[in-house]
């Protein structure tokens, strides 16, 4: 059943209006809707361009937050075979909140992480939704050191609010995880990339962005916090997260702008979460063409590559 938000209102209705008449056609089959289904079904796609054409950065956080947008297992699912996921850190214990594993890409040997939101009640408290605890982020090391050292490939698909800011994750060490994560993903020797596919907040999701190609789907944010925290902490005030959001520069094209993210993978009118398959195949080409990219680089200039790319970051606004 599709969910709706705030802004998609008018094509709620007309949506509404549609299944009803298809209702009334099943039990009165001598009623004709065909003429007048196709003529909503075309206004409601006329409704669904205009709205996602001018969204604004609080509506684009809404829709980077749906809970029917695609997830990380649902790429895993697509864009990887042979999928086997590692658990635990070695030094505390397994976190649901960070996935990671081995598969093939298109055949090709590659090293996979990411956070897991979950899709249902169960399995949102299962991921603690998306929010990693330290050893989530000393998995994401160890799988890295693995990858690094026979020379696969890594893919980051970044989705989260930020990591769990919990008592017992400070006591476990949670700045330094992230610290060392991010660092491990700046001196690989092997490629990687990350792509923001819902959330990139804050340390969470620089911990494994640390990327030679960063990507942000089209209707995705990336920010050093939430519109809601900072609303709250500027303007004593979490109501005001809409202005927030504007102040932010958090969607795709302003970090494109800034140079912060390499790329932007487009999403069809009405977002991720209702094209599904349209954005596998936009992943996939996206990826593949990383990798065929940096198929002929040595570590020396995988890593140099990446270095530069951080260390320009700001110096042309």
């Amino acid at each position: 059943m599709q969910s709706y938000l705030d802004f998609e209102k008018p094509v709620a209705d007309l949506e509404a209006k549609i299944a009803e008449l298809k209702s009334l056609a099943q039990t009165d089959q001598a009623v004709s809707i065909d003429e007048e289904v196709n003529r909503l079904s075309a206004r409601a796609d006329e409704a669904l361009v205009e709205i996602y054409r001018k969204l604004t950065p609080w509506q684009k956080t809404q829709v980077a937050r749906h809970p029917q947008r695609p997830h990380f297992s649902d790429y895993v699912r697509s864009l990887i075979t042979e999928w086997t996921p590692l658990a635990g850190d070695r030094k505390f214990g397994e976190d649901a909140a960070l996935q990671a594993g081995f598969g093939r890409f298109n055949g090709v040997p590659v090293a996979v992480l990411g956070q897991e939101k979950g899709n249902s009640t169960e399995t949102r408290l299962k991921h603690n939704f998306g929010m990693a605890n330290p050893e989530g982020y000393r998995k994401a090391v160890r799988i890295m050191d693995m990858a690094d050292r026979f020379s696969i490939p890594v893919i980051s698909f970044v989705d989260t609010a930020g990591a769990y800011p919990g008592i017992g994750a400070e006591e476990r060490g949670q700045a330094e995880a992230i610290a060392r994560s991010t660092e491990k993903g700046l001196e690989l020797g092997v490629p990687n990339i990350a792509i923001i596919i819902g959330e990139g907040g804050s340390g969470g999701a620089i911990a494994i962005a640390t990327a030679n190609r960063v990507l942000m789907l089209e209707n995705s944010i990336y920010s050093v916090i939430s519109p809601e925290a900072g609303a709250s902490i500027l303007f004593r005030d979490a109501a005001k997260a809409q202005d927030m959001a504007t102040a932010q520069k958090i969607t795709a094209q302003d970090l494109l702008g800034f140079g912060v993210i390499d790329a932007i993978i487009p999403e069809p009118a009405g977002g991720a979460h209702r094209h599904h398959g349209v954005i596998m195949d936009a992943t996939r080409g996206a990826i593949d063409n990383f990798l065929k990219d940096f198929a002929g680089k040595s570590r020396l200039e995988t890593r140099e590559h990446r270095r530069e790319k951080f260390l320009a970051i700001g110096t042309t606004l």
